[in-house]
């Protein structure tokens, strides 16, 4: 197998200056378990500046694994999603292909999927007039929710809303109009909660719609300060877990003036075997993910070689089982992840190249 491997080519492609002389250190064990199974690996560099250039290099490989965010340094990946369609078009391996991303790594595969068994009570508002109709019949229980832009990483985008505290929970529900004040935190780093108007928050999230954008609206679930559960895949297989306290959106304390919400935990990787996960685990992988990959109409292979789920805590069941609830899932630049992953991705890599699989062709 070392010999054949040799033959191989693989490209790991991430954001930065062209500079071949230096790797991105994140990926140092990739580039050292490629290397012992004898395969050639490329650090390739990504901009818009230089996409031609890049597109040349990528053309010379067997396989490409990306690890570009859906907006980095204020570009998205348009320029960068064609020029991988046309690399992939050409008979190589690309992971995560852009098709698949649009299937599966925006925002709204929490709508599409909301019925697989990992949903809440989620909606997706398809324009700004839309957001502006609805989200006040989903405000007025008093109920908070979570909105996210279709494409974006690292809470860019995601805002927790609901209205004041009103004191009597029996009282009925309001008649919301855009003057009507509501709480709303931000999910990126530093931002405060603040009470604004509800057409103030309509004006914040009008460049979401932009170019055809999106938002989904998620219940809000009470158990957030639990943490999150991220399950890293690769395919349709659990390779690794990471747990984390998110706490970009707990609310403020009551009475407590404005303040930045607390930095994140550390997240604590785990190996797939991990006790505590194996429910979470045998859901996903034998129920929740092949409804998902029906309803969304991708096969095994056209999975990404590397992606995550991250769940929340929900409402306990009856007999006071955990439940969960999917909050998200990255497939364009899954970093970092836990060592007992490597392994998996260095063999999904090779069978789909010694297997001749290169373009997904997914499906509408």
């Amino acid at each position: 197998m070392s010999q054949q491997n040799s033959l191989r080519r693989i490209a790991i492609l991430y954001p930065g200056e062209p500079d071949a002389s230096r790797q991105d250190g994140r990926f140092a064990d990739l580039f050292g378990a490629f290397s012992a199974q004898g395969v050639q690996t490329r650090a390739v560099r990504y901009h818009d500046d230089f996409c031609a250039d890049v597109r040349l290099q990528l053309l010379q490989v067997d396989a490409v694994l990306v690890w570009i965010n859906p907006i980095e340094d204020g570009h998205d990946r348009t320029v960068l999603d064609a020029m991988l369609r046309d690399v992939a078009a050409a008979g190589i391996f690309v992971s995560a292909h852009p098709d698949v991303i649009l299937k599966l790594g925006t925002k709204e595969v929490l709508y599409n999927t909301r019925e697989a068994g990992w949903g809440c009570d989620t909606h997706l508002y398809e324009s700004l007039p839309q957001l502006m109709r609805e989200l006040p019949l989903q405000l007025a229980s008093g109920k908070g929710r979570v909105l996210k832009q279709n494409r974006g990483s690292g809470g860019n985008g995601v805002w927790k809303v609901q209205l004041p505290p009103r004191g009597d929970n029996n009282q009925p529900a309001l008649v919301l109009q855009a003057e009507s004040t509501v709480v709303v935190r931000h999910a990126k780093r530093g931002c405060i909660e603040e009470q604004i108007t509800l057409g103030e928050f309509y004006k914040r999230c009008a460049p979401y719609f932009a170019a055809g954008g999106k938002m989904v609206d998620q219940a809000y679930q009470e158990r957030l300060p639990e943490g999150t559960i991220r399950c890293y895949l690769v395919h349709d297989r659990v390779v690794g877990f990471g747990h984390q306290a998110v706490n970009a959106l707990f609310p403020a304390p009551p009475g407590a003036p404005p303040t930045a919400a607390p930095l994140p935990g550390p997240r604590l990787y785990h190996p797939p075997a991990k006790p505590e996960f194996q429910h979470l685990k045998r859901q996903l992988e034998q129920a929740w993910l092949p409804a998902v990959q029906q309803l969304l109409g991708i096969t095994t292979t056209q999975l990404p070689i590397l992606w995550d789920c991250d769940f929340l805590l929900g409402p306990r069941s009856d007999t006071g089982d955990d439940t969960y609830v999917l909050c998200e899932i990255n497939v364009s630049c899954v970093v970092p992840y836990p060592e007992s992953a490597v392994p998996y991705i260095v063999d999904a890599t090779l069978n789909q190249v010694h297997n001749g699989y290169h373009t997904p062709a997914v499906s509408g």
